[in-house]
């Protein structure tokens, strides 16, 4: 579903645009936000067999989307419980991150082989034949599973001429490298907080979009009526994520002109880390002080080693994550502004929050978050008239918005830092691929490398926060790093 204009999509697009515009123009907030369910959902115009309970999943969505938690099932909780404690200008959180919606929960089967109508009926039958457990037989002249005899193997589906019979999996739990949804007692979905790490492809994997993550950008707007200087970096996958005809220097233009005092690119925090881990491969692992190296720009990525592979924590890059390094950075140039990264990620939100890094970012918000800003004050960043210039990175520090970028830039610093220097590169994309890499590396397979990980299939650009198809927003990052006027930072 990746890069299709969805409805779910839509309405999350909605949502935020909404709440923007509460942030903005709203008199009364708790009667505004009573009535948003009614302007969102017409009774007359909705698509769904029940109005009500679509109302009622708005309802939650607004929470999410204002900071606030969702309410529990089985407690009268008001819609608007906690919205004095929300209405704020500085960063407002209460984890957990990923929430499932109950009431949207379609109660998806889990792992089910099952036979359509498509069945023939035919004289071979080859799927009762490979069946290990003897779980189909005939009847009527049609094949049926017995569901409490079947073991999930695929065998029947692998054999089957005519593709008659499916395999239904939960999407949210397809997408989860970390098998981090859950089943409560109704058949739903649930996150094990334990297990997650917020990466955010479960949200963006399911088709009734039943899973929500918080947003901060009721409080970000906030801060900006509240007269303080408010500066946003934009990560490196920020380049067409507005539009085609959006450039990033246009993209300058419409922040400035929503109210951020000054944009910086997030890339600057990246050619910091590409040349730090550069420096740390080759006076720790090179020299065999360490046997591998994981870079540290993908919180996810080191949520997973940290939680699944506490034995390689020390081999974690101690280098700045690209958002941390450019907030201390903006933080030096402007000692009495505020923060806000404005990314693809869900769990940059989470690492913001980090006990460590929170006078250092402000706030966090994602591109499809932004969209929402921008639609709710009217402005197209695509018919900007006076662009702003963007040229404060290298292409080294650009490229990392797509996987394989962070390894490649660290790589040709070194090659031309330390050009004696061999240097050994791999990488993962998703979770999955991921855990694969981490046990290579924890089995002694990948003694003398670099290591670069990324959650997401295709890195930052697919992240759980982004507009576009994950193809094109690679193809626009390539464009904007080949136009950097210095391939990588100077070693000084």
């Amino acid at each position: 579903m990746r890069g299709i204009d969805t409805q779910v999509r839509k309405n999350r697009r909605r949502i935020f645009k909404e709440v923007a515009d509460l942030a903005y123009n709203s008199t009364n907030l708790k009667d505004d936000v009573e009535a948003l369910p009614y302007k969102i959902v017409d009774y007359e115009e909705s698509e769904y067999e029940n109005v009500y309970r679509e109302r009622a999943i708005v309802r939650e969505r607004i929470r999410l989307a204002m900071g606030l938690s969702l309410r529990p099932e089985n407690a009268p909780v008001h819609v608007t419980q906690g919205l004095e404690e929300s209405n704020i200008d500085e960063k407002y959180y209460e984890p957990p991150l990923m929430q499932v919606i109950p009431s949207a929960c379609n109660a998806c089967p889990e792992n089910k082989y099952e036979v359509t109508d498509k069945c023939m009926g035919c004289v071979a039958h080859p799927c009762r034949e490979v069946c290990p457990k003897g779980a189909i037989s005939m009847k009527n002249g049609k094949s049926v599973i017995d569901q409490e005899k079947c073991i999930k193997c695929g065998k029947c589906k692998s054999v089957c001429p005519y593709d008659a019979i499916s395999h239904q999996v939960r999407p949210c739990l397809a997408h989860c490298g970390v098998n981090a949804i859950k089943n409560d007692k109704k058949g739903r979905a649930y996150i094990d907080t334990d297990l997650c790490v917020s990466c955010g492809q479960c949200m963006v994997s399911c088709p009734f979009g039943a899973i929500a993550d918080k947003s901060q950008i009721f409080q970000l707007i906030r801060a900006m009526q509240s007269g303080r200087k408010i500066i946003a970096q934009v990560a490196p996958a920020f380049v067409g994520q507005f539009g085609k005809d959006a450039t990033p220097d246009k993209i300058k233009a419409a922040l400035k002109e929503l109210g951020f005092y000054d944009v910086y690119e997030t890339a600057i925090g990246a050619d910091m880390g590409a040349m730090t881990e550069a420096e740390h491969y080759v006076e720790e692992v090179a020299t065999g002080k360490l046997p591998f190296l994981l870079t540290s720009c993908c919180p996810s990525w080191s949520m997973l080693a940290k939680k699944f592979f506490p034995e390689t924590i020390d081999k974690i890059s101690n280098a700045l994550t690209p958002m941390v390094a450019t907030a201390r950075k903006i933080k030096e140039d402007h000692p009495d502004a505020s923060v806000v990264f404005i990314g693809p990620c869900a769990s940059k939100k989470l690492e913001a929050s980090r006990r460590t890094i929170r006078s250092d970012v402000d706030f966090v918000i994602t591109f499809e978050e932004l969209a929402g800003m921008f639609e709710a004050k009217g402005l197209l960043p695509a018919q900007e008239q006076m662009p702003d210039p963007m040229n404060d990175a290298t292409g080294a520090g650009r490229g990392y918005g797509v996987a394989g970028g962070v390894a490649s830039a660290i790589e040709e610093c070194i090659r031309e830092y330390y050009p004696d220097v061999e240097v050994n590169i791999e990488h993962a994309e998703s979770l999955t691929e991921c855990k694969k890499m981490l046990m290579l590396a924890k089995a002694g397979k990948k003694n003398g490398c670099l290591i670069e990980g990324m959650a997401c299939p295709g890195g930052c650009v697919a992240g759980a926060g982004t507009n576009i198809a994950i193809p094109q927003a690679m193809k626009e990052v390539a464009g904007f790093k080949a136009r950097a006027e210095k391939k990588i930072p100077s070693k000084k």
